[in-house]
């Protein structure tokens, strides 16, 4: 029984990932295009990193205590500059650099051109009150490794 809780856990998890692989590759299709610089055998493998350079950021958050600006985050998405994007842009950016061996100035580019628009459009869903597999509870409790039920202390929050 444990066993079957816990792979009905991890598909669930993987499920939301792939939702945001999908939301970061439909982006990223006019980045990549427009770009010379990316060759279309990396495509795949710089949406994936896209994707974990959003998740490592958020995870990142929760882990090192900073719940409260997350969520803050996601209930006032029109803060400007927000410094957990520029972590996600400068993540993603790095890895193209030093895995791909992108010159930094483009992709810083790339970076920013995917990431914040994935960024409004994960809030877009996570405001959805139809995509229940978006909200924000889920969302925050899936990036902790579903460890604790975190739905009463972002509820809390968000009305605060």
């Amino acid at each position: 029984m444990f066993v079957i809780i816990l792979l009905i856990c991890h598909l669930k998890l993987n499920f939301m990932f792939e939702k945001l692989y999908v939301l970061v590759e439909n982006t990223a299709v006019t980045a990549f295009i427009d770009n010379p610089e990316i060759p279309s055998k990396y495509h795949e493998a710089m949406v994936n990193e896209a994707s974990s350079s959003i998740i490592e950021v958020l995870k990142n958050q929760m882990e090192t205590g900073r719940l409260n600006d997350l969520i803050r985050y996601f209930r006032f998405a029109g803060i400007a500059n927000n410094s957990l994007v520029s972590g996600m842009v400068n993540k993603f950016a790095n890895k193209l650099n030093n895995f791909y061996g992108i010159d930094p100035k483009s992709a810083w580019s790339v970076a920013n051109s995917i990431i914040p628009p994935v960024m409004q459009e994960l809030i877009k869903q996570t405001k959805n009150e139809h995509n229940k597999e978006f909200a924000l509870t889920n969302l925050l409790s899936k990036l902790n490794g579903n460890r604790a039920d975190l739905s009463g202390l972002v509820n809390q929050m968000m009305v605060a």
